[in-house]
């Protein structure tokens, strides 16, 4: 089947629909605040199955490199890992200790095993978010600070280059990234956006290079040139577009988490997951090195 529309694909809605994942021909997502780990197939809309559910808010996951049906999750105030049999197991708290009452939000690995997890507080106070890096053996580093919701990271296919979204403020920022340790340098401004176009939450980079974004309150997702500029605009029947990633049938199938949280009046669609085929084919997923604890 052939989606030349954004098409709901499963009757279930979700309160933040986050975190989207294709892995081992599969979609994997997160119902955030609801702490639910999800999955379903990509060649057909069908119901949402729970593959976890955490008693505490589950921003992301990834998979564990050479330990399959792992996870390794930005969860509650830290990092967990989720076996494939058994309890989760904490990995680092990294914001249990907040001034501010905290929680993790998008995580991602990139395409070297570095795990790569933000905060924000529930309040969310202006600059009171981090973004982590979770390398096995080392303690966690804080690699960005004074954020409000980081959002992201998202990767290109070397792993050398870095965008990140701090969502209240419109912005997303680029970064060049040592492979080996997954030092930061050259932070540069990618997209400086208005208050009108809705702020950039969920993205992820497609196999030439460009960047989609997905824009919570914005109704839309839109595709960006390594230039910065706007390739392409996909409307959607839902207010907060949250979490994307390109899957399917040759990875040209884009997914869209969408929420519910905070509107008062949701429409029908608000909250679904959403998909639409696209013309250039998004990237395998990256696996997290396995942590040593």
């Amino acid at each position: 089947m052939e989606l030349t529309e954004p098409t709901v694909w499963s009757t279930d809605r979700l309160e933040l629909g986050e975190g989207l994942r294709w892995v081992d021909d599969r979609l994997v997502l997160v119902d955030l605040l609801a702490g639910r780990l999800l999955e379903t197939g990509g060649d057909a809309p069908g119901p949402l199955r729970e593959v976890r559910h955490l008693d505490v808010p589950l921003g992301a996951v990834a998979p564990v490199a050479d330990r399959p049906g792992d996870w390794l999750a930005a969860a509650g105030t830290g990092i967990t890992v989720l076996p494939a049999g058994g309890d989760p197991r904490p990995v680092a708290d990294l914001v249990g200790d907040a001034p501010e009452p905290t929680r993790m939000n998008d995580a991602v690995a990139d395409p070297h095993g570095h795990f790569w997890a933000g905060s924000m507080t529930y309040a969310m106070v202006p600059g009171g978010g981090t973004l982590f890096r979770l390398t096995p053996g080392a303690e966690p580093v804080p690699a960005v600070t004074g954020l409000t919701i980081p959002n992201g990271p998202a990767f290109d296919a070397a792993g050398t280059t870095m965008y990140l979204a701090d969502t209240p403020r419109g912005e997303i920022d680029r970064f060049t990234v040592d492979p080996g340790t997954g030092d930061l340098h050259g932070r540069e401004p990618f997209l400086r956006l208005s208050p009108d176009d809705g702020g950039p939450d969920g993205m992820t980079v497609d196999a030439a290079g460009h960047l989609w974004v997905a824009f919570w309150g914005g109704s839309a997702v839109r595709r960006y040139r390594p230039d910065g500029t706007l390739d392409r605009e996909i409307r959607l029947p839902a207010k907060q577009p949250a979490g994307i990633c390109l899957g399917g049938p040759g990875l040209r199938r884009l997914f869209i988490g969408t929420a519910r949280v905070g509107l008062t009046t949701p429409g029908p669609e608000d909250g679904a997951l959403l998909a639409v085929d696209v013309e250039v084919p998004g990237l395998p997923a990256a696996y997290a090195a396995a942590p040593v604890n």
